[in-house]
């Protein structure tokens, strides 16, 4: 039985659609525009455009011009294909430099534009719900923290932009992205620190050789609002400019949380295809949203919940609410932004050979207070007895309690990669090497209390039937102090080669060295009269990073691999140094995988498969008898692996990703953490997606896909016990009235079902239930 937001008023919010007359009334006067700019001269097609540039190509081969230039007209071709054309890609820079994904040894599950558009995902975190091996912790300061596999990602750096460090927590958004790539398994020789599951790369939308503008709006359940603006304008024969505008607001996006935010980016590129090639983007994102910290696990039974600590079994069931059931506070809040800087030059000394240099620089803030929802105490509730689902109703009381997360982040990355292709003793070599230096830092405030000359203004408890209650608290009464700050040095160098030594045969190894000087200041704070005490920390770290593979490429179709790498995770990964953990070594960890990447025919689909063992050798857990960090813990998953993405018939296009994990284990377990044996805390047996579209007519085109996940226990539960397993569907209908104008539907979890997509041991975040969306797509 459900409870809170079962009232029709609630029903009727759910499903609440802005005034779909005045999105049809818009793009009606967009059309007429657009058929009065008919007389125009057309413009030709990006693929056209394509095809011509890569005719023209061998007529400037045969000029004879020898200088060591890539011929422009190819260059410009490649250009062309974008992320929202299709789901498959063929290439990536995530390894340092464009390679063919079928030369890399390792899985990458790529997410393209046009991917994330029928499926309808406006956050990074929307993209990897909808892959397989990631979970998500419900984490106590609320970051979203991402699990790959089993294995931390975000609290270790794991996120790029463009393969640049993208370190800070915010929330993404996928306004200006044209793919989101998600490499699994170790990568310290791209990235240095961090990445024992993987890392997440978003690939930002680059100017191209065209002018295109497309403007998408959409409307939906919970007062949904999103307008999103992608103009690309050419500007001369080698220059581009492209400028990504977005807008969202909603009352509730189906997990609880209220969204108000506005982004825009700014990229320009000139030299394109040439010798020298120069970039520059500017990307600010603001976010004012809501925030669902979440929600706290019931006991089965009154006698469960009435044992004593020590004898009790954990709270693990999941409350019969409404997925955007809400519980906090009107004036919680989650809001933060993003400035990024970005400059690039581009320097092709031959053909296949270049150098990339880029340079960004950015600036994060964040301001969230969050009420953490538990259940009061026996005495408080109906009855006099403790919260359990035996006595769960209307009138159940919750508790709201706080929890801020107030910072500040700047970074600056310089990074320099060359990549080279050659002959030399009868071999083919394909090198890449560079280096990279980062500067990151980070400052914590923290909430002064009563007794530091702070005021905490109280939080008034609510009801199980009293959801969205309109309840506040005058946040600017509160006030902070800078409780500690973090600053880190870094830099790497690194060489990898891939040598072709005979036909259809290929060794990659690679050897990266990195250092890391971190300062950690926390400052203690008693009173108003007293003044700070600073305690401060230095970390020092020395790293290599190792990569072995063998290729075997029996023709263009097929590519097999058999590939180790080595990653390390310092013990500043999070920003915070203590006695405890200043002096203890990088965990260290390899990752070692058989994969195989087949393209059908016509190359128009792709089969990715693969057998896995990651394994963190060292893992630090904090002794309690000294406590002090120590590497006394080992732990390790392995499993299998399987994507399929690209056309099956030119009408038919298939994205699916797979992962099953039947084996991870603690190896080596410290008192007061999880046990010898267990399977590691978020680290699913089985996890996917399926998503397929179908075109039945020039002007229609329907898509349907499930997402399922199979139960997971939290991090930190002394007893473990498992959340849930959960599968869900998602449908979508198009229909294009004309070129300029399309309308698409799509609906979301459409059994509206119950599940956690986030867990922790006390409490979970739970995952959007149904959602409906009409977005109407103009293009001129």
């Amino acid at each position: 039985m459900t409870y809170a937001p079962s009232t029709p008023a609630a029903r009727a919010r759910r499903f609440k659609l802005a005034p779909l007359g005045a999105l049809a009334a818009g793009f009606g006067l967009a059309q007429g525009l657009a058929s009065a700019q008919a007389v125009a001269p057309a413009k030709v097609s990006a693929p056209a455009a394509a095809a011509s540039a890569a005719a023209a190509a061998p007529a400037a081969e045969a000029s004879g011009d020898a200088a060591p230039v890539m011929p422009v007209v190819r260059a410009k071709a490649e250009v062309e294909r974008q992320g929202k054309d299709d789901y498959q890609t063929k290439r990536t820079r995530i390894g340092k430099g464009e390679q063919e994904l079928r030369d890399i040894p390792q899985s990458i599950t790529v997410v393209t534009e046009k991917l994330i558009d029928d499926r309808n995902l406006d956050t990074m975190k929307d993209v990897l719900r909808n892959t397989a091996g990631i979970t998500f912790q419900a984490a106590e300061g609320g970051e979203e923290d991402i699990r790959l596999r089993g294995f931390a990602l975000q609290t270790t750096g794991d996120v790029f932009i463009d393969g640049l460090r993208d370190p800070a927590f915010y929330d993404r958004d996928t306004f200006f992205l044209d793919r989101i790539e998600l490499l699994r398994g170790s990568a310290g020789l791209l990235f240095g620190r961090g990445s024992t599951g993987g890392a997440v790369n978003q690939v930002t939308k680059q100017p191209y050789l065209m002018t295109e503008k497309q403007v998408d709006v959409t409307v939906g359940s919970g007062s949904y609002v999103r307008t999103v603006g992608d103009f690309n304008v050419k500007l001369g024969e080698s220059s581009a400019v492209r400028v990504g505008t977005m807008f969202t607001k909603a009352d509730n996006n189906g997990a609880g949380s209220s969204l108000n935010k506005r982004g825009v980016a700014l990229a320009w590129r000139t030299g394109i295809g040439e010798r020298h090639e120069f970039a520059a983007t500017l990307y600010y994102l603001d976010n004012d949203n809501g925030i669902n910290y979440g929600l706290p696990y019931a006991f089965r039974s009154t006698a469960e919940a009435s044992l004593p600590n020590g004898v009790r079994p954990p709270a693990s069931r999941l409350l019969p609410l409404e997925p955007d059931a809400y519980y906090g506070l009107a004036s919680d809040r989650n809001d933060g932004t993003a400035g990024i800087v970005s400059l690039s030059h581009t320097w092709r000394l031959a053909r296949g050979q270049e150098i990339t240099t880029k340079v960004r620089y950015g600036d994060f803030t964040r301001d969230q207070r969050a009420s953490t929802v538990r259940f009061a105490a026996a005495t408080a509730q109906p009855g006099g007895v403790p919260a359990s689902l035996e006595t769960f109703g209307p009138n159940t009381v919750f508790t709201r309690g706080f929890q801020p997360k107030v910072q500040d982040m700047q970074t600056l990355i310089v990074q320099s990669d060359y990549s080279g292709a050659f002959k030399l003793l009868g071999m083919t070599h394909e090198l890449q090497a560079g280096i990279d230096l980062t500067r990151e830092r980070k400052q914590v405030y923290q909430a002064r209390n009563a007794a530091q000359g702070g005021v905490v203004p109280p939080k008034p408890n609510t009801t199980v039937g009293t959801p969205d209650d309109g309840a506040s608290v005058n946040e600017s009464l509160r006030s902070f102090r800078l409780g500690n700050e973090y600053e880190s040095r870094a830099g790497g160098v690194y060489v990898q080669d891939l040598i072709e030594f005979i036909p259809n045969w290929k060794l990659l190894a690679g050897l990266r060295y990195d250092y890391l000087t971190g300062d950690y200041d926390s400052y203690a704070f008693t009173g108003s009269a007293t003044p700070d005490t600073r305690t401060s920390y230095r970390m020092n770290v020395s790293e290599v990073s190792r990569r072995l593979a063998l290729l075997f490429q029996p023709s263009e179709r097929l590519s097999f691999h058999l590939s180790g790498a080595t990653s390390f995770n310092t013990s500043g990964d999070a920003y915070a140094l203590s006695a405890s953990n200043v002096d203890t070594p990088p965990e260290q960890s390899i990752n070692v995988e058989l994969g195989a990447r087949a393209n059908s025919a016509d190359g128009n689909f792709t089969a990715r498969a693969a057998i896995f063992r990651t394994t963190k050798l060292n893992e630090r857990n904090t002794d309690p008898l000294i406590n002090l960090t120590t590497l006394s813990g080992k732990r390790h998953a392995s499993g299998f692996e399987l994507d399929l993405t690209g056309r099956i018939t030119p009408n038919w296009e298939v994205f699916g990703s797979y992962a099953w994990i039947p084996n991870a284990t603690i190896d080596v377990a410290v008192a007061n953490a999880e046990p010898q044996g267990a399977r590691p805390a978020l680290t699913p047996r089985h996890s996917g997606t399926i998503w397929t579209t179908y075109q039945f007519s020039p002007k229609w085109r329907a898509g349907a896909g499930v997402n399922a996940r199979s139960g997971v226990s939290p991090v930190g539960a002394m007893v473990p016990f498992d959340v849930p397993r959960y599968v869900t569907g998602d449908v979508m209908a198009e229909f294009k009235a004309n070129d300029q104008l399309t309308y698409k539907l799509n609906v979301s979890n459409v059994t509206d079902k119950l599940y956690a997509d986030g867990v922790y041991r006390v409490h979970y975040v739970p995952g959007p239930g149904r959602t409906v969306a009409v977005t109407g797509n103009f293009k001129f």
